[in-house]
């Protein structure tokens, strides 16, 4: 791993915080626009469960089912979960702050990734990538097909508790509530 993706990757989650901060505090969200929000951050929700109900980390190479569109559908899912939260903050300034953090961190994150997947899988990797885009989707892609030696994985629930994923939904409807918090706050004192 290069030395700036190593940057990017270990000030990833310290520098969130203070981000999550300074979008609370420049959010003016209204009950319409959090429930907008709050169904594009559902999609991402979806998107993110399809995933993860596929993935077997460390196992194999997933590159069947939502895999074989785009080769990050969480993060993918990530960014429709955090433009749910641009629409709910109701506010350009936190908006353009969640997406300046998200562009400047998942990408080294996905470039990242991609190394320790090259390294542990080789040629079905590079075959799967060769086909594959890195983040957005191809709608009809042109083989759906597992990597050589695999068998197509369909989306479980047990690998879906297993990945943990089910914290992504927890995660959400807490900010939410943080976010209807803020908008009460502010109807309220005019904080």
């Amino acid at each position: 791993m290069s030395q700036p993706r190593k940057f990017w990757m270990r000030w990833r989650v310290r520098v969130g915080y203070p981000v999550a901060a300074l979008y609370w505090l420049l959010a003016t969200p209204t009950p319409r626009w959090i429930a907008i929000g709050a169904a594009v951050a559902a999609a991402g929700l979806i998107v993110r469960a399809a995933a993860s109900g596929q993935l077997r980390k460390n196992e194999e190479l997933a590159t069947s089912g939502i895999y074989a569109h785009t080769r990050n559908p969480l993060y993918l899912g990530s960014a429709i979960l955090a433009a749910g939260f641009i629409i709910a903050a109701h506010s350009l300034s936190a908006g353009l702050l969640v997406a300046v953090y998200f562009c400047m961190f998942y990408y080294a994150v996905m470039r990242n990734e991609e190394d320790e997947l090259r390294e542990k899988f080789g040629a079905a990797f590079q075959e799967y990538a060769a086909r594959v885009p890195l983040y957005f989707p191809n709608l009809f892609p042109a083989a759906k097909r597992p990597a050589d030696g695999q068998t197509p994985q369909d989306f479980s629930w047990q690998q879906y508790r297993r990945n943990r994923e089910y914290k992504a939904l927890i995660g959400t409807v807490g900010a939410l509530a943080i976010v209807w918090l803020r908008m009460w706050l502010r109807a309220r004192y005019g904080y």
